[in-house]
Protein backbone atom coordinates (compact mmCIF):
# COMPACT_ATOMS: atom_id res chain seq x y z
CA UNK A 1 0.00 0.00 0.00
CA UNK A 2 1.07 3.68 -0.21
CA UNK A 3 0.14 6.75 1.52
CA UNK A 4 -0.10 10.64 0.78
CA UNK A 5 0.82 12.69 4.32
CA UNK A 6 1.20 16.56 5.11
CA UNK A 7 -1.43 17.34 2.10
CA UNK A 8 -5.05 18.85 2.44
CA UNK A 9 -7.36 15.76 1.61
CA UNK A 10 -10.38 17.12 -0.26
CA UNK A 11 -12.62 14.89 1.88
CA UNK A 12 -16.14 14.63 2.43
CA UNK A 13 -16.41 18.07 0.51
CA UNK A 14 -14.01 19.73 2.25
CA UNK A 15 -10.03 20.12 2.82
CA UNK A 16 -8.87 18.27 5.89
CA UNK A 17 -5.19 18.64 7.18
CA UNK A 18 -3.95 15.90 9.47
CA UNK A 19 -5.41 13.15 7.67
CA UNK A 20 -3.19 10.74 5.83
CA UNK A 21 -4.82 9.20 2.64
CA UNK A 22 -3.80 5.59 2.08
CA UNK A 23 -4.36 3.72 -1.36
CA UNK A 24 -3.55 0.98 -3.31
CA UNK A 25 -5.52 1.00 -6.68
CA UNK A 26 -8.52 2.04 -4.67
CA UNK A 27 -8.67 4.44 -1.68
CA UNK A 28 -8.44 2.63 1.20
CA UNK A 29 -8.43 5.02 3.79
CA UNK A 30 -8.29 8.16 5.18
CA UNK A 31 -6.54 8.52 8.54
CA UNK A 32 -5.52 10.61 11.25
CA UNK A 33 -1.64 10.74 11.82
CA UNK A 34 -2.02 9.01 14.97
CA UNK A 35 -3.52 6.15 13.50
CA UNK A 36 -1.32 6.05 10.64
CA UNK A 37 1.57 5.56 12.74
CA UNK A 38 0.56 2.07 13.62
CA UNK A 39 0.65 0.98 10.30
CA UNK A 40 3.36 3.57 8.44
CA UNK A 41 5.62 0.46 8.40
CA UNK A 42 3.71 -1.69 5.77
CA UNK A 43 3.69 1.05 3.36
CA UNK A 44 5.57 0.54 0.37
CA UNK A 45 5.65 4.03 -0.45
CA UNK A 46 5.31 7.71 0.66
CA UNK A 47 4.39 10.78 -0.95
CA UNK A 48 4.77 14.26 1.11
CA UNK A 49 2.20 16.47 -0.17
CA UNK A 50 3.83 19.66 1.56
CA UNK A 51 0.81 21.13 2.25
CA UNK A 52 -0.67 20.81 -1.28
CA UNK A 53 -4.00 20.14 -2.21
CA UNK A 54 -4.74 16.63 -2.81
CA UNK A 55 -7.96 15.93 -4.75
CA UNK A 56 -9.80 13.83 -6.68
CA UNK A 57 -8.48 13.14 -10.41
CA UNK A 58 -10.42 15.60 -12.72
CA UNK A 59 -12.71 14.22 -15.29
CA UNK A 60 -13.36 16.13 -19.03
CA UNK A 61 -16.70 15.11 -20.44
CA UNK A 62 -15.91 16.88 -23.78
CA UNK A 63 -12.65 16.51 -25.48
CA UNK A 64 -12.04 16.39 -28.83
CA UNK A 65 -7.74 16.54 -28.73
CA UNK A 66 -4.73 17.05 -27.44
CA UNK A 67 -0.67 17.31 -28.42
CA UNK A 68 -1.41 17.18 -31.87
CA UNK A 69 -3.62 14.20 -32.33
CA UNK A 70 -7.86 13.91 -32.50
CA UNK A 71 -10.55 11.42 -31.59
CA UNK A 72 -11.34 11.53 -35.45
CA UNK A 73 -7.55 10.52 -36.45
CA UNK A 74 -9.49 6.71 -35.73
CA UNK A 75 -6.47 5.55 -34.22
CA UNK A 76 -5.38 3.97 -30.62
CA UNK A 77 -2.41 6.10 -31.39
CA UNK A 78 -3.86 8.99 -31.34
CA UNK A 79 -5.94 7.92 -28.04
CA UNK A 80 -3.01 6.66 -26.30
CA UNK A 81 -1.29 10.52 -26.82
CA UNK A 82 -4.17 11.88 -25.30
CA UNK A 83 -4.26 9.46 -22.39
CA UNK A 84 -0.72 9.68 -21.77
CA UNK A 85 -0.57 14.13 -22.09
CA UNK A 86 -3.94 14.73 -20.16
CA UNK A 87 -2.66 13.47 -16.61
CA UNK A 88 -0.10 16.67 -17.03
CA UNK A 89 -3.70 18.41 -16.31
CA UNK A 90 -4.65 16.78 -13.74
CA UNK A 91 -7.22 14.55 -15.86
CA UNK A 92 -7.42 10.84 -15.05
CA UNK A 93 -10.98 9.96 -17.09
CA UNK A 94 -12.33 11.89 -20.06
CA UNK A 95 -14.83 11.09 -22.65
CA UNK A 96 -13.17 10.91 -25.87
CA UNK A 97 -15.39 13.30 -28.61
CA UNK A 98 -15.93 12.96 -31.98
CA UNK A 99 -16.88 15.19 -34.14
CA UNK A 100 -19.60 15.97 -37.53
CA UNK A 101 -17.75 13.61 -39.99
CA UNK A 102 -18.43 11.00 -42.62
CA UNK A 103 -20.10 8.10 -41.27
CA UNK A 104 -17.32 5.53 -41.81
CA UNK A 105 -14.92 8.38 -40.34
CA UNK A 106 -17.12 8.81 -37.07
CA UNK A 107 -17.32 4.22 -36.49
CA UNK A 108 -13.04 4.21 -37.07
CA UNK A 109 -12.82 6.37 -34.38
CA UNK A 110 -15.59 4.51 -32.15
CA UNK A 111 -13.67 0.95 -33.15
CA UNK A 112 -10.41 2.68 -32.10
CA UNK A 113 -11.78 3.90 -28.50
CA UNK A 114 -13.34 0.32 -27.95
CA UNK A 115 -10.07 -1.07 -28.90
CA UNK A 116 -8.30 0.94 -26.30
CA UNK A 117 -10.96 0.90 -24.02
CA UNK A 118 -10.28 -2.84 -23.47
CA UNK A 119 -6.75 -2.95 -23.59
CA UNK A 120 -6.82 -0.11 -20.08
CA UNK A 121 -9.20 -2.74 -18.79
CA UNK A 122 -6.21 -5.42 -18.19
CA UNK A 123 -3.24 -2.46 -18.55
CA UNK A 124 -3.46 1.65 -16.69
CA UNK A 125 -2.00 3.93 -18.97
CA UNK A 126 -2.26 7.43 -18.81
CA UNK A 127 -6.13 8.84 -17.97
CA UNK A 128 -9.22 6.16 -18.51
CA UNK A 129 -11.47 6.60 -21.66
CA UNK A 130 -14.63 5.97 -19.81
CA UNK A 131 -16.75 6.56 -23.43
CA UNK A 132 -17.45 8.34 -26.01
CA UNK A 133 -19.49 11.74 -26.36
CA UNK A 134 -20.64 11.92 -30.01
CA UNK A 135 -20.78 15.69 -30.68
CA UNK A 136 -23.13 15.64 -34.34
CA UNK A 137 -23.83 14.96 -36.32
CA UNK A 138 -27.02 15.08 -35.44
CA UNK A 139 -27.10 18.78 -35.11
CA UNK A 140 -28.55 21.83 -36.84
CA UNK A 141 -26.74 23.55 -39.97
CA UNK A 142 -27.40 26.78 -38.66
CA UNK A 143 -25.32 26.52 -35.74
CA UNK A 144 -22.65 24.02 -36.77
CA UNK A 145 -20.01 26.09 -35.41
CA UNK A 146 -17.03 24.59 -36.73
CA UNK A 147 -18.22 21.25 -37.44
CA UNK A 148 -18.45 20.87 -41.85
CA UNK A 149 -22.31 21.02 -42.81
CA UNK A 150 -21.69 18.58 -45.33
CA UNK A 151 -21.55 15.62 -43.10
CA UNK A 152 -25.16 16.58 -40.80
CA UNK A 153 -27.53 13.61 -40.94
CA UNK A 154 -30.69 13.53 -38.92
CA UNK A 155 -30.43 10.58 -36.11
CA UNK A 156 -30.01 7.28 -37.28
CA UNK A 157 -30.49 4.18 -34.78
CA UNK A 158 -27.91 2.16 -37.44
CA UNK A 159 -24.79 4.42 -36.28
CA UNK A 160 -25.53 4.20 -32.38
CA UNK A 161 -26.79 0.87 -31.48
CA UNK A 162 -23.25 -1.42 -32.84
CA UNK A 163 -21.72 1.13 -30.15
CA UNK A 164 -24.27 1.90 -27.06
CA UNK A 165 -21.66 -0.09 -25.24
CA UNK A 166 -19.34 3.02 -25.86
CA UNK A 167 -21.64 6.32 -25.67
CA UNK A 168 -21.75 7.79 -23.14
CA UNK A 169 -23.50 11.64 -24.17
CA UNK A 170 -24.78 12.98 -27.73
CA UNK A 171 -24.67 16.13 -28.45
CA UNK A 172 -28.18 16.70 -30.82
CA UNK A 173 -30.22 19.48 -31.98
CA UNK A 174 -34.25 18.79 -30.74
CA UNK A 175 -35.55 20.44 -33.47
CA UNK A 176 -34.07 18.24 -35.84
CA UNK A 177 -36.47 15.56 -37.77
CA UNK A 178 -36.62 12.29 -35.58
CA UNK A 179 -34.60 13.62 -32.62
CA UNK A 180 -37.74 13.86 -29.97
CA UNK A 181 -38.45 10.23 -31.02
CA UNK A 182 -34.33 9.53 -31.05
CA UNK A 183 -33.95 10.85 -27.39
CA UNK A 184 -37.31 8.98 -25.84
CA UNK A 185 -35.80 5.37 -27.55
CA UNK A 186 -32.21 5.86 -26.18
CA UNK A 187 -32.87 8.27 -23.08
CA UNK A 188 -31.87 5.58 -20.63
CA UNK A 189 -28.54 4.37 -21.74
CA UNK A 190 -27.25 7.44 -23.29
CA UNK A 191 -27.30 11.30 -22.21
CA UNK A 192 -28.60 13.57 -24.37
CA UNK A 193 -26.90 16.95 -24.53
CA UNK A 194 -28.51 19.97 -26.55
CA UNK A 195 -26.11 21.78 -28.94
CA UNK A 196 -25.44 23.11 -32.23
CA UNK A 197 -29.27 23.87 -32.48
CA UNK A 198 -31.38 26.80 -33.44
CA UNK A 199 -34.18 25.25 -30.99
CA UNK A 200 -36.56 27.57 -29.22
CA UNK A 201 -37.16 27.81 -25.43
CA UNK A 202 -40.52 25.65 -25.88
CA UNK A 203 -38.73 22.83 -28.21
CA UNK A 204 -35.46 22.53 -25.56
CA UNK A 205 -37.99 22.04 -22.68
CA UNK A 206 -39.93 19.21 -24.62
CA UNK A 207 -36.53 17.70 -25.68
CA UNK A 208 -35.97 17.60 -21.59
CA UNK A 209 -39.44 16.03 -21.17
CA UNK A 210 -38.66 13.11 -23.43
CA UNK A 211 -35.26 12.61 -21.74
CA UNK A 212 -32.47 14.68 -22.70
CA UNK A 213 -30.57 16.24 -19.42
CA UNK A 214 -27.41 18.61 -20.81
CA UNK A 215 -26.60 21.11 -22.72
CA UNK A 216 -23.30 21.29 -24.76
CA UNK A 217 -20.66 24.16 -24.23
CA UNK A 218 -23.68 26.24 -23.07
CA UNK A 219 -24.21 29.35 -24.94
CA UNK A 220 -22.15 28.52 -27.91
CA UNK A 221 -24.25 27.43 -30.74
CA UNK A 222 -27.46 27.53 -29.50
CA UNK A 223 -29.80 30.48 -29.53
CA UNK A 224 -29.31 32.35 -26.57
CA UNK A 225 -31.47 34.76 -23.42
CA UNK A 226 -33.51 37.15 -24.59
CA UNK A 227 -37.08 38.23 -22.79
CA UNK A 228 -39.53 37.62 -25.63
CA UNK A 229 -37.78 34.31 -27.07
CA UNK A 230 -35.86 32.83 -23.93
CA UNK A 231 -33.93 30.32 -26.53
CA UNK A 232 -31.87 27.09 -25.27
CA UNK A 233 -29.69 29.27 -22.88
CA UNK A 234 -32.32 30.06 -20.44
CA UNK A 235 -33.91 26.68 -21.00
CA UNK A 236 -30.73 24.80 -19.69
CA UNK A 237 -30.36 27.50 -17.23
CA UNK A 238 -34.38 27.12 -15.50
CA UNK A 239 -34.80 23.24 -16.20
CA UNK A 240 -32.39 20.40 -13.91
CA UNK A 241 -30.16 19.53 -16.68
CA UNK A 242 -26.26 19.30 -16.66
CA UNK A 243 -25.14 22.37 -17.87
CA UNK A 244 -21.38 22.37 -19.39
CA UNK A 245 -19.53 25.27 -19.83
CA UNK A 246 -16.24 26.51 -21.40
CA UNK A 247 -14.34 28.70 -18.64
CA UNK A 248 -11.53 29.86 -20.56
CA UNK A 249 -13.14 33.51 -20.32
CA UNK A 250 -13.41 33.82 -24.44
CA UNK A 251 -15.89 30.88 -25.26
CA UNK A 252 -18.22 32.33 -22.39
CA UNK A 253 -17.47 36.01 -20.11
CA UNK A 254 -16.19 35.22 -16.73
CA UNK A 255 -19.05 37.72 -15.88
CA UNK A 256 -21.51 35.44 -16.61
CA UNK A 257 -19.77 32.39 -14.15
CA UNK A 258 -21.46 34.28 -11.25
CA UNK A 259 -24.92 34.10 -13.05
CA UNK A 260 -24.30 30.57 -13.92
CA UNK A 261 -24.24 29.25 -10.64
CA UNK A 262 -26.71 31.54 -9.28
CA UNK A 263 -29.12 29.94 -12.33
CA UNK A 264 -27.83 26.02 -11.55
CA UNK A 265 -26.36 25.64 -8.21
CA UNK A 266 -22.84 24.20 -8.07
CA UNK A 267 -24.37 20.48 -8.36
CA UNK A 268 -25.52 20.31 -12.28
CA UNK A 269 -22.27 22.37 -13.94
CA UNK A 270 -20.10 20.43 -15.47
CA UNK A 271 -16.47 22.25 -16.86
CA UNK A 272 -15.09 20.88 -19.82
CA UNK A 273 -12.29 21.97 -22.21
CA UNK A 274 -13.66 21.30 -25.53
CA UNK A 275 -9.95 21.21 -26.47
CA UNK A 276 -8.26 20.35 -29.97
CA UNK A 277 -5.51 19.04 -31.04
CA UNK A 278 -3.63 22.30 -31.02
CA UNK A 279 -3.91 21.97 -26.60
CA UNK A 280 -0.57 21.61 -24.78
CA UNK A 281 1.66 23.45 -28.13
CA UNK A 282 2.55 26.09 -29.44
CA UNK A 283 0.20 28.95 -31.14
CA UNK A 284 -0.12 28.25 -34.99
CA UNK A 285 -2.43 26.30 -37.49
CA UNK A 286 -3.69 23.34 -37.03
CA UNK A 287 -6.66 21.06 -38.03
CA UNK A 288 -10.12 20.15 -37.23
CA UNK A 289 -12.49 18.11 -39.29
CA UNK A 290 -10.57 19.09 -42.68
CA UNK A 291 -10.81 22.87 -41.74
CA UNK A 292 -7.75 24.80 -41.17
CA UNK A 293 -7.62 26.55 -37.56
CA UNK A 294 -5.63 29.08 -36.46
CA UNK A 295 -4.40 29.16 -32.84
CA UNK A 296 -3.39 32.85 -31.13
CA UNK A 297 -3.48 34.61 -28.07
CA UNK A 298 -5.06 31.43 -26.54
CA UNK A 299 -8.48 31.31 -29.32
CA UNK A 300 -8.95 28.93 -32.03
CA UNK A 301 -10.55 30.41 -34.99
CA UNK A 302 -11.59 29.06 -38.92
CA UNK A 303 -10.52 31.35 -41.38
CA UNK A 304 -14.22 32.87 -41.19
CA UNK A 305 -13.42 34.03 -37.63
CA UNK A 306 -15.54 30.97 -35.68
CA UNK A 307 -14.59 29.89 -32.77
CA UNK A 308 -13.40 26.07 -33.18
CA UNK A 309 -13.00 24.29 -29.98
CA UNK A 310 -10.43 25.41 -27.32
CA UNK A 311 -6.88 25.27 -26.31
CA UNK A 312 -7.58 25.11 -22.43
CA UNK A 313 -6.77 23.14 -19.73
CA UNK A 314 -8.95 21.75 -17.20
CA UNK A 315 -7.04 22.74 -14.43
CA UNK A 316 -6.38 25.86 -15.70
CA UNK A 317 -10.62 26.32 -16.44
CA UNK A 318 -11.22 25.37 -12.77
CA UNK A 319 -8.71 28.40 -11.87
CA UNK A 320 -10.43 31.04 -14.26
CA UNK A 321 -14.04 29.80 -12.48
CA UNK A 322 -13.05 30.12 -8.75
CA UNK A 323 -11.37 33.37 -9.45
CA UNK A 324 -14.38 34.97 -10.68
CA UNK A 325 -17.34 33.16 -8.41
CA UNK A 326 -17.11 34.08 -4.54
CA UNK A 327 -17.79 30.76 -3.79
CA UNK A 328 -14.40 28.80 -2.10
CA UNK A 329 -12.95 25.47 -3.30
CA UNK A 330 -14.20 23.57 -1.04
CA UNK A 331 -17.39 24.11 -2.65
CA UNK A 332 -16.33 24.98 -6.82
CA UNK A 333 -14.23 21.53 -6.70
CA UNK A 334 -17.17 18.89 -7.87
CA UNK A 335 -17.48 21.04 -11.01
CA UNK A 336 -14.68 19.10 -12.52
CA UNK A 337 -14.98 15.57 -10.67
CA UNK A 338 -18.26 14.62 -8.73
CA UNK A 339 -20.87 16.49 -11.15
CA UNK A 340 -19.21 14.54 -14.34
CA UNK A 341 -18.71 11.14 -12.12
CA UNK A 342 -22.69 11.69 -11.66
CA UNK A 343 -23.59 12.64 -15.08
CA UNK A 344 -21.93 9.16 -16.57
CA UNK A 345 -23.11 7.12 -13.91
CA UNK A 346 -19.71 6.57 -12.52
CA UNK A 347 -20.28 8.21 -8.95
CA UNK A 348 -19.78 4.47 -7.09
CA UNK A 349 -16.23 4.05 -8.77
CA UNK A 350 -14.73 8.03 -9.50
CA UNK A 351 -15.04 11.37 -8.54
CA UNK A 352 -13.93 11.49 -5.04
CA UNK A 353 -11.92 10.28 -2.19
CA UNK A 354 -14.20 7.45 -0.90
CA UNK A 355 -13.37 4.16 0.80
CA UNK A 356 -13.19 1.67 -2.13
CA UNK A 357 -13.28 3.54 -5.15
CA UNK A 358 -10.46 4.10 -7.70
CA UNK A 359 -7.52 5.56 -6.57
CA UNK A 360 -7.50 8.36 -8.92
CA UNK A 361 -5.39 11.37 -7.03
CA UNK A 362 -4.07 14.97 -7.51
CA UNK A 363 -1.78 16.89 -5.89
CA UNK A 364 -1.84 20.85 -6.68
CA UNK A 365 -1.08 23.50 -5.72
CA UNK A 366 -2.80 26.87 -4.77
CA UNK A 367 -1.61 28.26 -8.45
CA UNK A 368 -3.81 25.08 -9.68
CA UNK A 369 -0.54 23.50 -10.94
CA UNK A 370 -0.44 19.85 -11.05
CA UNK A 371 2.37 18.71 -8.91
CA UNK A 372 1.81 14.57 -9.15
CA UNK A 373 -1.28 12.97 -11.06
CA UNK A 374 -2.24 9.01 -9.71
CA UNK A 375 -4.49 6.85 -12.33
CA UNK A 376 -5.86 3.28 -10.29
CA UNK A 377 -2.78 4.10 -7.81
CA UNK A 378 0.15 4.49 -10.00
CA UNK A 379 2.06 7.96 -10.59
CA UNK A 380 1.11 8.87 -14.23
CA UNK A 381 2.63 12.64 -14.33
CA UNK A 382 5.21 14.29 -12.30
CA UNK A 383 5.74 17.24 -12.10
CA UNK A 384 9.63 17.26 -11.12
Amino acid sequence: MKAIVNGQIYYEGKFQKGKVLVYSNTIESILTQSAYEDIKKHMDEETNAEGNFVVPGFIDVHIHGYQGVDVMNGTTEALNTMKKGLVENGVTSFLATTMTMPKPDITKALDAVREVMKEQEKTSYGATIVGVHLEGPFINAEKKGAQPEEYIIHPEEELVEPYLDLIKVITIAPEVEDSLAFIKKYHKSINFSLGHTSATYEEAMKAFECGACGSTHTFNAMTGMHHRKPGVVTAALTSDCYTELIADKFHVHEGIFPLFIKAKGLQKILLVTDCMQAGGLTEGEYELGGQKVTVSDGKCLLDSGTIAGSVLKLNEGLKNFHENVKEGLEQVLPIVTMNQARYLGLDHQIGSLEEDKQADIVIMNDQFEIIKTIVKGNIEYENC
